[in-house]
Order: C-alpha cells, then structure tokens, then sequence
C-alpha cells in the first residue's frame, strides 16, 4: 500500500474502544499501548482510572477525540472492597496502612445503616493523595512531600449503595455514582462512622456512562487482534457512540455545504444540537441550530 494510501486509512478511522484496563496500568499506559498497535497517534480517553483499579476505560480514536465533551460519561460504576479495621493515608491499599485496634464486633444491619449516609447528593472532600491541582501542583505531590493538603469539598450523588457481601473485616459493594465522586473517600469516611476505620482495598469500574464490560475488550486480546490486523472490528462508530443524540441525514449536496463550514437546511427547530450523519452511516459533523433562520451550521466537522 502506498503512503499515501495508508494515510488516507488512518485518517479515516474514527470511533470509540472500550477497554478492560488491568490493575497496575496507567490509562496513559492504555493509550500508548493503542498507539503502538494502531500505528495512530490521535489516540485520547474520556476519564482517568487510578492503576489501581481495573474496567471500563473508554478510549476515544482518530477524529473522535474531538468528541469527549459529547459523550455521556458522567456517571460510573464500581464494584469495590472495603477493608474494615485499618486506616490508609492514601484511603487504599498503596498507602501506609495503620491497624486501629478497634473491636471488629460490627453487623451487616451496622453496615447497611453507615451506607445509607453516603447515599444520594452529598459534599464529599477529595482524598489528599489525587490529582487535583492546587495552584498547579498535583495535591499528591504535595502530600508525598509532608506538606499539608486541604481539598475543598464538591458535590457528588450516588444514585445507589448495595450491599454485595460482608465477610468481616472485607465488605463487597456496589455503587452507581456520579462523575468525580472519590470511592476512596466513601471507604474512609465509611470507617469513621462504624468507628474502625476502613480503605478502599480493591476496585473495578464496570460502566462508564453509556458503555460497561460488555463492550469492553481485554489489552492481550486486544494485542492479537493487532497481530492480526482486525482491531478495528471492536471500534465503536462515532455516530452510534453519540446514540443519545439527535440525528441529521445528510445527502451528498448537504455533506459538501457542511464540509466547507456553510449552513443547510432544518426540517425543524425541535432541537438544538444533532448530529450530522452521512447515507454510510459516517459521523460527518455535529450541528447547531440556527433557530431564527432554521438551519443548520457545522460546530465540528469530522471529514
């Protein structure tokens, strides 16, 4: 195949990878390692997971980087093990564990009552060892370096907390929670309400927004579909990515106009952001309404 052939390909592929991250890899980790096997270098994803934890890591390829905004990942799940009886610096198993010496004497119905306080909209204080910036330095740095850390708190929901097994001191548990919410910190101030102390001791992400496991494939999996050349099989097209979004059918005269940023027709004004599909199937565009001239006009353009 000529360069210039070859370019042409890469350049046209475009979609969304999900991925079952193993635990001890950094998502830029995943990221290298689809840039290697792709031989692409627009690679990006939609939301870190600590290499601690394991799932759902959705990874945006070609020209659909341009469309994490659009994509609905603003809520997770995980499926996550508490440690009762010690305490963490860190909240989780990497950190400096301290045994409380507290009796362990604790009840599921103890347990469940604890739950149902971190359940639904709350404040909730970040964890000191994160990667939220403070005046541009990473608060871990920070606090690797003894320095005093204060977070402000931010609201996050929790639209569910179950109970999956209790094995004293391991409590299994499921959450449904929004973006940004800390399962490190739920740990932590779980164990200060039943009085032991708790850390987060394992953690696996099993839906992020519209996509869970059942999309997601394995990185040795993944590294024999490169052998074999049919990765791409497992791309998620752009447009089915954005299935919760409006859809615009362009024809070939419409595709032209949008593709030299001019606006075009809209059958209605019934909403006001859609995306611009091509007869293929082909994510062209996403479109914003013009609603006194009711038209379309091109807010990124694909191809």
């Amino acid at each position: 195949m000529r360069d210039e052939d070859s370019r042409r390909l890469k350049s046209a592929i475009s979609g969304v990878l999900v991925v079952d991250k193993p635990v001890g890899k950094t998502s830029h980790d995943v990221v290298q390692f689809i840039r290697k096997g792709t031989g692409l270098r627009r690679i990006g994803h939609t939301g870190t997971l600590d290499p601690r934890a394991s799932g759902v890591l959705v990874i945006l390829v070609g020209p659909a980087v341009r469309l994490s905004e659009y994509l609905l990942t603003d809520f997770k799940r995980y499926e996550a093990s508490f440690i009762l009886g010690a305490t963490s610096d860190t909240y989780d198993g990497d950190g400096v564990i301290q045994p409380t010496g507290i009796d362990m004497d604790i009840s599921e119905e103890q347990i469940l009552d604890a739950m149902k306080q971190f359940t639904g909209e709350f404040e909730q204080v970040p964890p000191a060892y994160s990667a939220i910036k403070i005046n541009g330095q990473k608060a871990y740095d920070l606090a690797r370096k003894g320095k005093a850390v204060q977070l402000p708190s931010r609201k996050v929901t929790v639209f569910s907390f179950d109970l999956i097994e209790f094995n004293s001191p391991e409590v299994a548990v499921d959450i449904f929670c929004s973006s940004g919410t800390y399962v490190r910190s739920i740990a932590h101030e779980m164990g200060n309400v039943l009085g032991c102390g708790a850390y987060l001791n394992g953690l696996r992400r099993t839906v992020s927004g519209q996509f869970s496991l059942r999309d997601a494939i394995t990185l040795p999996d993944l590294q024999a579909c490169f052998n074999e050349g049919t990765w791409y099989q497992h791309l998620i097209p752009a447009a089915e990515a954005l299935r919760d979004m409006e859809e615009v059918l362009l024809t070939l005269e419409m595709e032209s106009e949008i593709r030299h940023g001019r606006r075009v027709p809209a059958e209605s004004a019934a909403f006001e952001f859609a995306k611009g599909v091509s007869e293929q199937g082909e994510l062209i565009a996403l479109l914003e309404l013009c609603p006194d001239t009711v038209e379309w006009k091109p807010k990124k353009v694909f191809y």
